[in-house]
């Protein structure tokens, strides 16, 4: 077990960025045609809105909460006077109000995908997958909340946020700082790895085209001029 858990939480990370960050170049650079959201509106309209901006608004959320709660750096909270207790108690509340939101529209999604015959009829397995894996990794995540809320000393939450910073900065020893981590996050945090070790075979891949939109804003007007 302790192999285990120092391969899952020590080297798995890196396993799962190469896969996520090599399989996007070659995918993007082999099957141009297939990075797309791959939209279905056209084939139900029904609850696409709604599903989608809830989704969207609580997953983005989500992911930028989890970026700066966990690699933000402890010296930093601790000259902004901000105490371990309070930054745990919001995480989750923002976590809890995000997720909600985010579930709220994944259930709309799946609702619409596998209730309506004509998106069932077209939905491949990977589709399936990838929401199912989403649901599940959104569920772990919100059934944190009630773990954290027996000890709101902030104590696990600094252990996560070492063991976070310990992996993106190459140091060995970052499994050692959740080997008593509760396993519902731990199981969260595998999820959430896998997540993107599946990410550039599936749709998911038009969240990078979501990113090089920005680009657009930087982009000079585009001139019409009608013809004669």
């Amino acid at each position: 077990m302790d192999y285990l858990h120092r391969f899952v939480f020590g080297i798995y990370p890196y396993i799962a960025l190469a896969i996520f960050l090599l399989g996007s170049l070659i995918r993007f650079e082999r099957e141009q045609y297939s990075w797309k959201s791959e939209s279905s509106q056209l084939l139900y309209r029904g609850q696409l809105r709604l599903g989608n901006i809830l989704f969207h608004l609580g997953i983005i959320g989500l992911f930028f909460g989890h970026l700066a709660g966990l690699l933000t750096p402890l010296a930093v909270w601790d000259a902004l006077g901000v105490t371990h207790s309070f930054k745990q108690v919001f995480a989750m509340s923002a976590g809890g109000l995000m997720g909600g939101l985010c579930l709220i529209g994944i259930v709309l999604l799946l609702h619409r995908r596998f209730l309506c015959d004509r998106l069932a009829a077209n939905t491949t397995w990977r589709d399936k997958l990838v929401l199912l894996w989403i649901l599940a990794t959104l569920l772990l995540g919100l059934s944190t909340i009630f773990v954290s809320a027996q000890h709101l000393d902030g104590h696990e939450m600094v252990l996560l946020m070492s063991w976070a910073q310990h992996i993106v900065t190459f140091r060995g020893d970052a499994a050692d700082f959740i080997v008593s981590a509760s396993p519902v996050f731990k199981l969260h945090l595998f999820m959430g790895m896998s997540l993107f070790v599946i990410f550039p075979f599936t749709r998911l891949v038009h969240v990078w085209s979501g990113f090089g939109a920005v680009t657009y804003l930087g982009r000079a007007w585009q001139l019409v001029r009608p013809r004669g």
